[in-house]
């Protein structure tokens, strides 16, 4: 048997395939462009996802041999993405992606609404999938009026590879249409987004069964059995099951262009006030918990693009042995924020700058700035009752050294490296393909890779980096008034 993991991302799709017991057998990747026709805009066109699909299992199934004994099919997508479509399941205009923020004022809106953050258990962020529909009620009211489904990006694809309009709770937890607690689509959201439950796609966990794969599509690709296609996932969620973060004080933080705290909950602990994110886990009976922040590896690229030097460079100035905080700091928030202070408006800055200041120095700041957003977000999670004493460290900022010790002195916490290998959320993916296959428990399949390295917190730098904490959170205020 194999099984297939399908990972749409926002700049292009990653396919893994692995054996009956998970194992990568081969990997091909796909990418597509992203518009953006206005400031502030980010849009696709969901023809170019179908189009990645088909050349990548075209590559996996001319590859590897195994992909004819392929038995399920997991899809993890970006979150949030609204995918308009007619009453032929013709797409009514390009998808309105996660990032597109010209749904604030319709997101205040809606979030000022008694109850909605009650129901959905979170804030209402312009990023989210119903406000993108209130934009285009008031600005496209004729595209509006034709809407017969909204699918997000991976039900797009669960779509087309069913035939059924079907996503799983830890995507529809993103929309501020679900009632997160109950795990179901919640009417009075609906209604106050003037939507109605018929647009929406049916429910069902992401480890369950979301169909079988089309006849049509099975022939084309050389298959004589059936397929199931599992409910799948939202990246994040997807991700946590790549690296068996499914139970209470299982988490990660992800180093990529923006940083996200991961927090697996067994029960339901919403705290919106705090701007961290309360989602439905792709397994039943399971929630997670995540505090973004926008600008993390982004912060150093920033860097490197404004000196000259890469960014590898930049971390490597630092050096090996993890110092206390000097008199520079750096505020992140090159893009706004999300975790904790949900400001869309607020820009980075140096603080401390002097005639003395270095390149390395700046480096340095930008390190300790992006771990003390981290760690925001991790002070949130604790205020909900969540303990994350140690947590798996992945993302392209994982391969500084110093910059994971900087973290973990920041939060406290051990952070553990896994082996090289599969762990992202084309492999958990994969894994929910498993579960709804039959292959075994969500225990048994969605387990954690093997730790190669650990990296504990400096306790003889901890208080210079509290002191330091205090006087970044101390500069936001300061910071914010005079934008």
């Amino acid at each position: 048997m194999s099984f297939l993991g399908i990972d749409l991302g926002t700049s292009g799709l990653r396919a893994l395939l692995v054996d009956g017991g998970g194992r990568p057998v081969g990997s091909t990747e796909r990418h597509y462009p992203v518009s953006q026709p206005h400031s502030g805009w980010s849009e696709q066109d969901p023809a170019d996802w179908i189009a990645a699909l088909d050349a990548a299992v075209a590559d996996l199934r001319d590859r590897h041999p195994e992909f004819s004994a392929l038995r399920g099919i997991g899809v993890a997508g970006h979150m949030h993405g609204a995918t308009l479509l007619d009453a032929d399941d013709r797409v009514i205009r390009p998808c309105i992606l996660w990032n597109d923020t010209r749904s604030h004022e319709q997101a205040a809106r809606l979030d000022a609404i008694p109850g909605v953050r009650d129901l959905s258990g979170n804030i209402v962020f312009p990023g989210f999938t119903a406000p993108k529909l209130e934009w285009v009620r008031q600005h496209e009211p004729r595209n509006h009026a034709r809407v017969a489904r909204v699918l997000l990006p991976a039900a797009y694809l669960n779509l087309h590879l069913t035939g059924d309009h079907v996503t799983d709770m830890s995507d529809a937890a993103g929309t501020s249409w679900l009632d997160t607690a109950a795990r179901d689509w919640s009417d009075a959201l609906l209604a106050a987004g003037h939507m109605r439950r018929d647009q929406m796609p049916r429910l069902v966990e992401g480890s369950a069964p979301a169909g079988q794969l089309r006849g049509d599509l099975a022939q084309r690709w050389g298959l004589s059995h059936p397929v199931v296609v599992a409910g799948g996932a939202g990246d994040n969620a997807a991700a946590a099951c790549g690296i068996g973060a499914m139970a209470e004080g299982q988490g990660f933080v992800s180093l990529g262009t923006s940083g996200v705290l991961v927090a697996a909950r067994d029960g339901y602990h919403p705290a919106p006030a705090t701007a961290l994110h309360t989602f439905c886990h792709a397994v039943p009976d399971t929630w997670y918990q995540m505090g973004v922040m926008l600008s993390a590896t982004d912060s150093l690229n920033w860097l490197s693009r404004i000196t000259g030097a890469s960014p590898a460079d930049l971390a490597a100035g630092a050096g090996d042995r993890l110092q206390a905080p000097g008199a520079v700091r750096f505020l992140p928030y090159l893009s706004g924020e999300r975790t904790p202070h949900n400001d869309a408006a607020i820009r980075g800055a140096f603080t401390g700058l002097g005639s003395g200041t270095t390149r390395d120095d700046l480096t340095r700041a930008v390190l300790e700035g992006v771990a003390f957003g981290l760690r925001d977000s991790h002070q949130a999670l604790q205020d909900t009752g969540a303990r994350l004493d140690r947590m798996m460290a992945i993302g392209g900022g994982a391969r500084s050294r110093y910059w994971l010790r900087v973290i973990a002195t920041a939060l406290d916490v051990t952070l553990t490296l896994p082996a090289d290998g599969e762990f992202g959320a084309a492999l958990g993916a994969a894994r929910l393909g498993m579960a709804a296959a039959g292959s075994g428990s969500v225990a048994r399949i969605m387990t954690a890779p093997d730790v190669v390295e650990e990296i504990a917190p400096d306790a003889a730098l901890r208080e210079p980096f509290d002191a330091a904490y205090q006087a970044f959170r101390a500069a936001y205020p300061a910071v914010r008034a005079i934008q």
